[in-house]
């Protein structure tokens, strides 16, 4: 008798007091895997966040820079070489390697841009003379105001 209402119960398709544990079991399990793995996942894909685009920056004051030298300066997210020529002409450039993206710098010895990463060599129109770098420099404006040089994208 006992057994005809067991086989009666699992015939009706009611569910008993195992199905509903089994399922709020697998509901809890549910939200435990999400709550660890939804910090996982943003952590992992960061949001993407705009970069504001810079058109000019300040790069200090045209008498500190001496004839014949260059110096580094920010340019955004990425820097900027501004080099005085032994003419005294200033130019500046993306600092960027075309090659593999480390940072140039101003070689007085050689009077060119050099990256010290894989021997490339740029001239003083960034064009690329000498080692692996594919393309020539980034070139950007440079404007002379109050003793103040300021490095701005060319339009």
């Amino acid at each position: 008798m006992a057994s005809d209402v067991f086989v009666a119960r699992l015939n009706s398709g009611a569910p008993g007091r195992r199905g509903f544990l089994n399922w709020l079991l697998g509901a809890w399990a549910a939200g435990v895997a999400g709550s660890i793995l939804y910090p996982v996942i943003r952590y992992l894909i960061p949001p993407e966040i705009p970069e504001a685009s810079t058109q000019s920056v300040n790069a200090g004051k045209a008498s500190a820079l001496a004839l014949n030298s260059g110096r580094i300066v920010p340019f955004g997210s990425v820097p900027a070489i501004l080099v005085r020529t032994a003419a005294g002409d200033y130019r500046a450039f993306s600092a960027t390697c075309t090659h593999l993206a480390c940072t140039v710098q101003y070689r007085p010895d050689l009077e060119h841009i050099w990256c010290a990463c894989h021997n490339g060599h740029y001239d003083l129109t960034g064009r690329n003379i000498a080692g692996p770098p594919p393309r020539p420099l980034e070139a950007y404006q440079v404007n002379v105001a109050n003793d103040e040089l300021i490095v701005s994208k060319k339009p």
